[in-house]
């Protein structure tokens, strides 16, 4: 990683990354902003950095910065005017019988062998199939933020489903990353998850549920615009997301 500060504030230190190996793109180089890692305050900065466009992956904030390329969008859905669409209402119907259940964001064995299987199905070959216990406790809970882990369950506490990574803010909650059962495709886990943290962000009042980046074309972020209203970042102002 880059040590060239950015003298973009006085008080925070931003760093611009070397060039290193596009994680959506695999032909793409790619650079990142990040919020100085040592700062003790980075917990307070956080949910500002929230609404300047960037993301937490374990202890790193940060947001996208290549050269010549703006593909990763920063989006977030407002809460309190989505309305799930037909395909979305299916979702929620097909899995009525699911249980929600938030809980202190601390690794089980039981979460960790669902973790350790999806990234097999999903990610084979691809580095983070070798997760293991401090892979997760690293990549998912870190040091310093405020998270919880929204389980989905069969009924009566029963077989674990999904385990959607969340952060919690003052005005909002953070889709950070979200694992689950990969033979139960006729669930649609990943859009369940999406949909009750809309729930538990609007239960709880908070303005947004921010979904990290969205990707024109690319088959594992295009998802993200089927859920409206969304509101996309442009580098200053959040506007309403107008891609169909």
């Amino acid at each position: 990683m880059g040590t060239q500060p950015q003298p973009d504030s006085d008080d925070l230190r931003l760093f611009h990354t070397g060039e290193h190996a596009c994680g959506y793109w695999p032909e793409r180089t790619a650079r990142d902003l990040v919020l100085d890692p040592r700062d003790p305050r980075l917990r307070d900065w956080y949910p500002h950095a929230l609404g300047w466009g960037f993301r937490r992956s374990g202890d790193i904030v940060y947001r996208p910065h290549c050269s010549g390329c703006r593909a990763c969008v920063a989006v977030r859905i407002p809460v309190d005017r989505f309305v799930p669409d037909r395909s979305q209402r299916r979702c929620l119907a097909r899995n009525a019988d699911v249980e929600m259940r938030v809980c202190t964001a601390e690794r089980s064995e039981e979460q960790l062998d669902l973790y350790k299987r999806y990234l097999a199905s999903r990610h084979a070959g691809g580095g983070m199939d070798s997760h293991g216990a401090v892979e997760f406790d690293q990549f998912l809970i870190g040091s310093w933020s405020e998270n919880r882990f929204l389980e989905l369950r069969e009924p009566g506490h029963g077989r674990l489903l999904a385990v959607a990574v969340t952060d919690v803010v003052d005005q909002a909650l953070s889709a950070v990353y979200t694992f689950y059962d990969p033979d139960l495709p006729e669930r649609s886990l990943g859009t369940l998850a999406i949909l009750r943290q809309i729930e538990w962000a609007r239960r709880e009042r908070r303005s947004h549920l921010y979904l990290g980046y969205w990707i024109a074309g690319h088959p594992k972020m295009d998802y993200k615009r089927r859920y409206r209203p969304l509101e996309a970042f442009d580098g200053r102002d959040w506007r309403v997301f107008t891609h169909l």
